[in-house]
């Protein structure tokens, strides 16, 4: 007797409401009442169930299809790659099996006999999705199909996850039929390079591992108080200078002292060109952020003259957590905003993303309330208070953008003034009732709350080294959120592009505290905006984390193996 296994989104009303159960499909030849041969159906599942390889592929697939048999990968599979469109996702597939496994597989264009062979093809679809494929295995091989050439890389990332996760076992792949295709648009993972700095061999591990969970963005946060981390040609200064800081606090905020070890650097835009060509063959963007009007002491730092006082001779930062405390923001003038214009529209020359994040957030006015100069400038351009000369700023620094055809992203402080700047796109960080007030607005939205979505806090309690004390954000609580509430218009739910998790840096000092942090939270976070939610399902996710703990064993990755319900 042979019969498929089908997790099925597209017949999800028929499943337990409940427990996220699927339906189970039994495809029979003869029609017989199904009361007398219940127990032997589902003796029958069991029983095929132990002698199939497991299918856990994270995040969830919208159909999948188990069947019966597996394919058998050795040295003598070869990877047939149909067209210059299939070529990439190939490399990728044979340097990941090489680098796993020791397999050393041949990439060929054609081959007139199928079996033991991995096929590898873009076909366009009507109506299809970006990133949408369908993955086919039996005894005899396997077939990927992307509905472009991104759906075919996503495609390559479920058939590494039918892999099993040890280097010892034997190479069988279970017998699947898959269909898929992502949910947002949207799917990112944020890095702070400010606070610590890392590597370019770990930049691309990141993005690897961005790869790997089906997302396509990377947001690297460049400059905030603690440095500028991006070589200016047109400005040097900022790195001679704002690239640098004299020490790091010692401890959690407000520590106990300064460990006075000269620390900084940046990165050079040959790395970072370098940086944006090995995401691109990963379908990742590399989204930047230089933050202004607020974090800006590297900035004042490099020039004193922009800041609110010109007697207070600003340094970079030594320690975390000064909002509100150290006057780090920018002064309004025509020099600054000409240089901010030279800034924006360099870096814009490093990175082709579509976006660009100009940060906005905690920006404190108090200062600008005891800046006479600043409030010359407020009543001059008819401003009204603080919150319109923080406005003014994104609205100065968003026309750059746009001029050249990109879109400015910020962080949700935007909307403290009751009204944004045209055409920008709201990163919402603080809740997403904010994202919500964005989208009703009209404005594109990408969802990052910090209590569902930052990666900076304590995934278990007690974990207070690496994290903010007061913050507990369990793998649970980043699955369980729901970027859009049934409760919204589907004109106003349009507007949300998907969201991504946040990782920043101030206590996480080295790449392993780094993969800590990420780990199992980016793998839940990766589920969110990929599947459907009809087919997430919390208590499926903890046991196919029990297969992919052991992939992170396997990826050389420090992790945290602590699944625990919210607290």
């Amino acid at each position: 007797m042979h019969f498929p296994i089908s997790w099925d989104v597209m017949n999800s009303n028929s499943a337990d409401p409940g427990d996220g159960t699927k339906l189970i499909y039994v495809m029979m030849n003869r029609k017989i009442r199904l009361g007398l041969l219940l127990s032997s159906v589902m003796m029958t599942a069991f029983t095929y169930a132990q002698q199939q390889p497991a299918v856990s592929i994270i995040p969830q697939p919208e159909r999948v299809t188990l069947r019966e048999g597996t394919f058998a990968l050795d040295a003598q599979t070869q990877l047939v790659a149909s067209g210059k469109a299939a070529m990439n996702s190939a490399q990728f597939l044979a340097q990941y099996l090489k680098q796993y496994y020791g397999l050393d597989l041949a990439i060929v264009s054609k081959q007139n006999n199928l079996q033991n062979s991995i096929r590898l093809a873009v076909r366009k679809q009507a109506g299809s999705v970006p990133g949408q494929y369908t993955l086919e295995s039996s005894p005899t091989g396997v077939m990927l199909q992307g509905a472009n050439s991104e759906g075919l890389f996503y495609a390559i990332q479920s058939l590494i996850q039918l892999l099993p996760p040890a280097k010892g076992d034997k190479l069988q792949i279970a017998s699947v039929s898959i269909t898929d295709k992502p949910r947002f648009s949207y799917r990112g993972m944020h890095l702070d390079v400010v606070r610590h700095m890392f590597p370019v061999s770990f930049i691309k591990r990141y993005i690897d591992f961005i790869a790997l969970h089906k997302m396509n963005y990377f947001h690297i946060h460049l400059t905030d108080d603690q440095g500028w981390r991006l070589e200016s040609k047109k400005y040097p200064q900022l790195n001679s200078i704002g690239s640098w800081r004299e020490g790091t606090i010692i401890g959690l905020y407000p520590g106990t002292g300064f460990d006075s070890t000269r620390y900084g650097g940046y990165y050079t835009q040959k790395e970072m060109k370098e940086i944006v060509r090995y995401a691109a063959k990963r379908y990742i963007t590399v989204v930047p952020e230089i933050d202004i009007p607020g974090h800006s002491l590297a900035v004042l730092a490099s020039f004193p003259q922009f800041a609110t006082d010109t007697a207070l001779h600003p340094k970079t930062a030594t320690t975390w957590g000064i909002f509100n405390k150290v006057n780090n923001v920018l002064a309004p003038s025509d020099e600054l905003f000409v240089f901010l214009k030279n800034v924006y529209e360099e870096l814009m020359q490093i990175f082709p993303s579509p976006y660009i994040h100009i940060g906005a957030d905690e920006c404190s006015h108090k200062w600008w309330k005891l800046s006479p100069v600043v409030q010359e400038f407020i009543e001059k351009h008819n401003l009204r208070d603080e919150k319109g000369l923080q406005r003014y700023f994104v609205e100065q620094v968003s026309a750059v953008i746009r001029k050249h055809g990109r879109t400015p992203i910020g962080w949700d402080d935007m909307l403290d003034d009751g009204k944004l700047a045209d055409g920008i796109t709201v990163m919402s960080w603080r809740n997403a009732t904010n994202g919500i007030k964005a989208a009703n607005l009209g404005h594109n939205v990408i969802m990052t709350p910090y209590r569902n979505s930052y990666f900076n806090v304590q995934q278990r309690k007690g974990e207070e080294r690496l994290a903010h004390k007061d913050w507990l954000v369990t793998a649970s609580k980043v699955y369980n959120f729901e970027p859009v509430p049934d409760s919204i218009a589907p004109s106003v739910a349009a507007n949300i592009l998907g969201g991504q998790g946040c990782l920043w840096t101030e206590y996480f000092a080295d790449d392993k505290e780094v993969e800590y942090g990420i780990f199992p939270r980016m793998s839940a976070i990766a589920e969110v905006y990929w599947s459907n939610k009809l087919v997430r399902d919390w208590n499926r996710f903890k046991t196919k984390m029990e297969e992919q703990f052991l992939r992170y064993q396997l990826w050389d990755a420090k992790y945290c193996n602590y699944l625990s319900e919210e607290e």
